[in-house]
């Protein structure tokens, strides 16, 4: 058997952080005008010593007596347990058990450039769930074949987010003590078929094809999410999860409406170009791969 070069090792490793770790080290955070300090992509690793990182705070005004938000660090009524299930919050990290060090759960990925917890509402770990619906693109009822690979053309339900502009998935926080496959449903039928301003009866409606749709899926990914929301004390992880309309005739037909979250939303075609938030891009490659899709 070939034995590994403990310096090929090394370079995987740091080929990995460098995948998964690079839009949340962007110069300025999100919704801000704090500056991130600068790190390099070897220094991520919180096993490499930095003897010079100091990285600014930064804990949004926005979080301030939030019933969804936790408290500041250091607050006497505040008495988080890490890497458990705390009442109906769940502070588990899908990539295992996270260190905490000086009351502060650091970020498993390594160095993000800032401190505190920014605008996420969790210490730690905060959990959301991306549904990836897709479809293939039809004309005159068939598959729409790319002439370069010469694979059908494959759709999923996009929404263009408000805040940052980016195309992305219909996806969502879960609520505390709500399972994964509720979310998955309320995010879709909230953003992209904005469910909430319907008619009660296309309300209803709706609402039955959707729990039908969402019975059977197939998980896409469960982990960390280069969000560029995360500090070196709070960070984003997802479950994605696949449903695929294959005949058009479900969640394929519906006409898509953008909900509060979302400035518009549509069925779109997808290719190696698209360039979408966090690591939905990543998601959306898995599913390809899985369908047998152009790209």
């Amino acid at each position: 058997m070939r034995k590994i070069n403990i310096k090929t090792i090394i370079l995987l490793v740091m080929l990995l952080k460098r995948m998964v770790h690079t839009k949340c080290r962007g110069s300025t955070y999100p919704f801000s005008d704090i500056v991130r300090f600068k790190i390099s992509d070897e220094q991520v690793p919180w096993n490499v010593c930095v003897p010079d990182y100091d990285p600014p705070e930064y804990n949004s005004k926005v979080l301030l007596n939030k019933p969804w938000a936790d408290p500041p660090i250091g607050d006497c009524s505040f008495k988080p347990k890490w890497n458990e299930l705390d009442g109906n919050i769940n502070r588990k990290s899908h990539s295992g058990a996270y260190t905490v060090l000086n009351g502060r759960p650091l970020n498993p990925e390594g160095r993000t450039g800032i401190k505190g917890r920014g605008v996420l509402g969790k210490w730690g770990p905060n959990h959301a769930a991306d549904p990836i619906v897709t479809r293939w693109k039809m004309e005159h009822n068939r598959k729409v074949i790319n002439s370069t690979t010469n694979l059908p053309v494959l759709q999923f339900c996009a929404i263009q987010r408000k805040d940052c502009k980016q195309w992305a998935l219909p996806g969502g926080m879960v609520d505390p003590g709500e399972k994964v496959s509720e979310t998955l449903q309320r995010e879709f039928l909230e953003e992209a078929l904005n469910n909430m301003e319907a008619s009660k009866d296309q309300s209803e409606i709706d609402t039955k094809m959707i729990k039908d749709f969402f019975k059977e899926g197939s998980e896409i990914y469960k982990g960390y999410v280069d969000d560029p929301r995360n500090t070196d004390n709070a960070w984003m992880e997802t479950v994605a999860y696949n449903f695929h309309d294959e005949n058009g005739h479900h969640v394929g037909k519906f006409d898509l409406k953008a909900g509060d979250d979302a400035q518009n939303v549509k069925w779109m075609d997808i290719d190696k170009h698209i360039d979408l938030y966090a690591s939905h891009s990543n998601f959306i490659k898995t599913v390809v791969d899985k369908l047998k899709a152009h790209w």
